[in-house]
């Protein structure tokens, strides 16, 4: 039985953050939208409300049914959460007169209260919300205030039940981890047991037990998601995994060497399968990104296919779709607009006639890192910065050819190379460079030139949703712009981008 922690999704851009906050305590927690909840079983220790966009007054604000949750094991509810359990039992919510965002600090602190244990007199929380509390039912009691906020915390009498007007999940919320533990630890009774070494044992046991020792196909593409599952299924099921690694020719310099060297070294039964002409020749005159992203998807699946036939009695097809991938299929939002196609996500054509095994899709992507630590996998995988599945198809905007992905793996090498040689590397989250659709004015020697530009990006993230530009220093942008036009034949510009997500996405295309 895995504990568990119930998060209920009322639209909050902050709810996969109190998730991984929970999970930081090695106490393990799911995300359901609040018209979406599951049976409770024992092994559901407690319930934690999310904040929302909506406000509790608003026509439409989504209402959920608390009937089997209320009075029977704990409960938090955070900004909206705690309005909503407020107004629900005859309290008043009424709009802030001044919109309440940002730092705050707790004036008050019931010390009696076991949820506020531990927090300092004046300690700093993060404020968020439109609405307020003015008046709280009967048999709630305030536990906690700040200078402009009369009750910024509560508990219910009799009752394991509590709500919050502050984020306790963000960082400026200074002692956030401590209400967390509070709430997690203390009043649901979990007992921190879930841990990499804990999930790699369950895992492997749930694997055979679902496999049965069938035989199992999983497309690896030398990123940390894919590569932490093909270690996981070969613990599992050793020999039946098959593991098929295609080259399309989109991939970073020496990468395809490279990787499937190290797949072998780990033991791992995989296939090279060399198809860089197929992609670039089915790219040939394609500009459009979606049409791009497209033709590369499909044009693996066909060749994957066509591999994946070639193994008799194959019944399995294993995935490294993660935790992210999983919430926004069944967010609370709906449907939203495709800004662009996920390279993750979206099945399999009907004829591939495979069941499917996904053993990372209850893992964020820094617990997948984790995991592979764990498995003892070579750092150079498990540290590998995000490459997506079209990899630099969508890295070079405009035509795609054999010479235009040679230019870009030239630069892309110099730069990630000179990235790790000054201990850069592991400070950023991803870091690429893109082939611009431009050609500038420059001057080597005493000619004039007329050749292309590149931009480099770097960002920071914790797991791709949101991500700040990285501020390199002045000394290592100076050299690697120096060395990718001395030494690439073809570049005579370097930019630095300098977006974050959002308003911008990670990618260019």
């Amino acid at each position: 039985m895995q504990e568990t922690i119930l998060i209920l999704d009322f639209g909050s851009q902050y709810t996969q953050l109190i998730a991984r906050r929970v999970r930081e305590l090695n106490v393990y927690c799911e995300i359901y939208p609040y018209n979406k909840i599951p049976e409770l079983s024992p092994d559901i220790k407690g319930v934690i409300l999310s904040g929302s966009p909506f406000s509790v007054r608003d026509k439409d604000a989504p209402i959920p049914d608390l009937s089997k949750i209320r009075g029977k094991i704990p409960l938090l509810g955070v900004c909206y959460g705690a309005q909503f359990l407020a107004q629900a039992d005859g309290g008043e919510v009424l709009p802030s007169e001044i919109r309440e965002y940002g730092r705050a600090n707790l004036g008050f602190i019931n010390p009696e209260c076991l949820l506020m244990k531990g927090m300092s007199h004046d300690t700093q929380v993060w404020m968020s919300h439109g609405d307020t509390i003015l008046h709280l039912p009967k048999n709630f009691n305030k536990i906690t205030s700040t200078a402009s906020v009369e009750v910024a915390g509560f508990k219910i009498e009799n009752e394991e039940t509590f709500g919050i007007q502050f984020h306790p999940e963000v960082y400026h919320t200074t002692e956030g981890k401590t209400l967390l533990k509070n709430f997690v630890v203390k009043i649901s009774g979990c007992s921190q047991n879930w841990t990499p070494d804990s999930f790699i044992e369950t895992t492997v046991q749930s694997l055979r037990e679902k496999l049965h020792g069938e035989k199992v196909v999983l497309g690896l593409s030398g990123g940390v998601d894919s590569s932490v599952a093909a270690v996981l299924l070969d613990r599992a099921i050793g020999e039946n995994l098959y593991c098929i690694f295609v080259d399309n020719g989109l991939l970073r310099k020496n990468e395809f060497a490279d990787v499937l060297h190290s797949y072998k070294d780990m033991g791992l039964n995989v296939k090279g399968v060399n198809a860089a002409s197929e992609f670039i020749n089915a790219l040939k005159g394609i500009k459009d990104p979606e049409a791009k992203r497209k033709i590369i998807g499909n044009k693996f699946i066909d060749i994957f296919d066509n591999e994946a036939h070639l193994i008799e009695d194959v019944k399995w097809l294993a995935q490294g779709t993660i935790y992210p991938d999983v919430i926004e299929s069944i967010s609370v939002k709906g449907p939203s607009a495709t800004i662009k196609s996920h390279h993750n996500v979206g099945g399999l054509p009907d004829f591939m006639k495979l069941k499917i095994v996904e053993p990372l899709n209850s893992l964020f992507k820094d617990e997948v890192r984790r995991i592979g630590r764990a498995l003892n996998m070579p750092a150079d995988l498990i540290n590998r910065h995000p490459f997506p599945g079209p990899g630099l198809g969508i890295r070079i905007l405009g035509d795609v050819t054999a010479e235009r992905v040679s230019l870009l793996q030239e630069v892309d090498y110099i730069y990630i190379n000179t990235m790790k040689e000054m201990n850069l590397y592991d400070e950023v989250w991803q870091a690429f460079a893109v082939l611009l659709p431009v050609q500038t004015v420059g001057v080597m020697g005493d000619e004039r030139t007329y050749e292309n530009v590149v931009a480099l990006r770097a960002v920071g993230s914790t797991d791709g949703m949101t991500a700040d530009w990285s501020q390199l220093p002045y000394e290592f942008l100076a050299k690697v712009s120096s060395d990718i036009i001395n030494k690439v034949k073809g570049v005579n510009r370097v930019v630095y981008d300098i977006s974050s997500k959002p308003p911008a996405t990670i990618e260019w295309e």
